[in-house]
């Protein structure tokens, strides 16, 4: 049987799209190659999960997605986030299979970083 191999993209509706993608390339560092719309990532595990329609988890009950990035140190970004005014969620969380935090986009989006054990 065949299977995909991967995520090709997430594409996502904005107020102001080119202020957005240099939001997510400057404080993220997700840069797209000079002249091109793919960013390479680096190999690792990807959840795929469905939620329920009435979830908390995303912040606003409209936001109908989340973003979930895997980071090496998290305590490192935060504090580089912290310092160039991006708004982060005070709370904090701490499992057998990782550390996570949650920031805010320029639109409000919630963010979820993940630092795997």
């Amino acid at each position: 049987m065949e299977k995909v191999k991967g995520f090709g993209g997430f594409f996502f509706r904005a107020r102001n799209p080119q202020a957005l993608n240099e939001w997510y390339a400057t404080m993220l560092g997700i840069a797209p190659e000079t002249g091109q719309a793919a960013w390479q990532q680096e190999a690792g595990m990807t959840v795929f999960e469905a939620f329920p329609a009435d979830t908390d988890y995303f912040g606003r009950a409209d936001q109908g997605f989340m973003l979930n990035f895997r980071v090496d140190n998290l305590d490192a970004l935060l504090d580089q986030l912290q310092k160039a005014g991006v708004r982060i969620d005070a709370n904090r969380m701490d499992e057998s299979y990782g550390r996570f935090a949650w920031i805010y986009d320029p639109e409000d989006n919630k963010i979820e970083l993940w630092e795997p054990k």
